[in-house]
């Protein structure tokens, strides 16, 4: 079960990439990444469940692939936040726009390192690093807060991103204990 849940965590962290994040190909459904990403952790999730605590090898790759997961597979996840809060009615105009596209620029980027690094406190035992992350991200977005729709893209995009991260690292963490 150690070896499937490894895997498991594997697809997870290379479905993203894999399916393309960003420029997905015509025949590519825009939500195969996330779903197989989000399916991928639940067959780990349920795989670590059913095993015995890694040590050694396991557990190196399973830190590695929690941390991986947790980085790339956010990202697909949060640009299905965006048109699911889209497609609310209280979303307003702009239909035309993609649902990366926004007042928050560079948010791709502060992603993947927030994931990161909610991932690595969470997985070093160190809840206060995942407030220090939170707070260095609203310090720095503060002042572009004000625009039309982005505390809206700011909060979905956070929360869904710890959120993941979090889901991620828990299923690492049935496995190491």
């Amino acid at each position: 079960m150690t070896t499937l849940s490894l895997i498991a965590l594997g697809v997870a962290a290379l479905a993203p990439p894999a399916l393309g994040v960003t420029r997905s190909p015509l025949w590519v459904p825009r939500l195969a990444a996330p779903i197989v990403a989000a399916a991928a952790l639940a067959v780990a999730a349920v795989a670590a469940a059913a095993t015995t605590p890694v040590t050694g090898f396991a557990l190196g790759a399973t830190l590695v692939l929690s941390v991986l997961a947790a980085t790339t597979g956010g990202g697909p996840l949060v640009l299905a936040a965006f048109r699911i809060a889209r497609r609310q009615p209280d979303a307003g105009e702009e239909p035309d726009t993609p649902p990366e596209a926004g007042p928050l620029r560079g948010g791709r980027v502060i992603g993947l390192l927030e994931r990161g690094a909610v991932a690595a406190a969470i997985l070093a035992g160190w809840p206060e690093g995942i407030a220090i992350v939170l707070a260095v991200k609203g310090l720095a977005r503060y002042p572009e807060l004000r625009e039309p729709h982005a505390s809206e893209q700011f909060i979905i995009g956070t929360f869904t991103s710890v959120l993941w991260a979090a889901a991620v690292c828990g299923t690492g963490y049935a496995l190491i204990t």
